[in-house]
C-alpha cells in the first residue's frame, strides 16, 4: 500500500509540475512537449529517489512493455481476423480454451480478462468459482493446438501483467 500512496504522490507532483512548466514559461502544450517534459520530471523524481523505495520506477517500463505487446498483440489479430473475412475460405478454429490461472487478485483477473476481450478473435467467456480458471472462446486456434494457445496467453499477457501488479513474479 505504501507503494501505491508514493506513486500516486508522484504522478500529482509530475502532472503538477507540467502544468507550472507550461503556464509559467509560455511553451506550447503539444504531445511532444508534454511527454518531454513529463520524462524529465519523471528522471528527476527518479534521482530523488534514492532517499525511498523505487520500486515502482521498476513497473512503468514494465507497464509500457505490456502496452506495446498488447498492440502488438492487437494489430496481429486485428489483420488475421480482416483476412479471413475478405478471403472466401474460412481459417476459423473455434473453440473454448480452460486457462489456468496465475493471477489470484480480482484486478489481475479483470484486466487480463480484459486484455484477452479486447484482442480481436478471442474473449473471455467467464471465471470458475475459484478463481483459478479463466474460459477463454478463441476463434484461431491454430491446428487445435489448445495448449499452444494457453502457452500464448500465460506467457504474454498473464506474465506481464503480473509482473506489473505483484513486487516479486518470475
Amino acid at each position: 500500500m505504501k507503494e501505491l500512496s508514493t506513486y500516486i504522490i508522484h504522478l500529482i507532483i509530475s502532472v503538477t509540475a507540467v502544468y507550472l512548466v507550461f503556464e509559467f514559461t509560455g511553451l506550447d502544450s503539444h504531445f511532444m512537449n508534454n511527454a518531454i517534459v513529463f520524462a524529465a520530471i519523471y528522471f528527476l523524481l527518479w534521482l530523488a529517489s534514492r532517499f525511498y523505495d523505487r520500486s515502482h520506477f521498476v513497473k512503468v517500463p514494465k507497464a509500457l512493455g505490456l502496452l506495446l505487446y498488447f498492440l502488438k498483440e492487437l494489430a496481429v489479430a486485428s489483420l488475421v481476423v480482416a483476412w479471413d473475412v475478405i478471403t472466401p475460405r474460412s481459417r476459423a478454429e473455434s473453440g473454448v480454451v480452460a486457462l489456468p490461472l496465475d493471477a489470484r487478485t480480482n484486478i489481475e483477473i479483470t484486466i487480463l480478462a480484459s486484455l484477452i476481450s479486447l484482442t480481436p478473435g478471442t474473449l473471455s467467456l467467464d471465471v470458475s468459482e475459484d478463481n483459478k480458471t479463466l474460459f477463454v472462446h478463441a476463434v484461431y486456434i491454430k491446428r487445435g493446438d489448445v495448449e499452444g494457445m494457453k502457452r500464448q496467453i500465460k506467457n504474454g499477457f498473464e506474465k506481464k501483467l503480473l509482473e506489473i501488479t505483484r513486487k516479486h513474479y518470475g
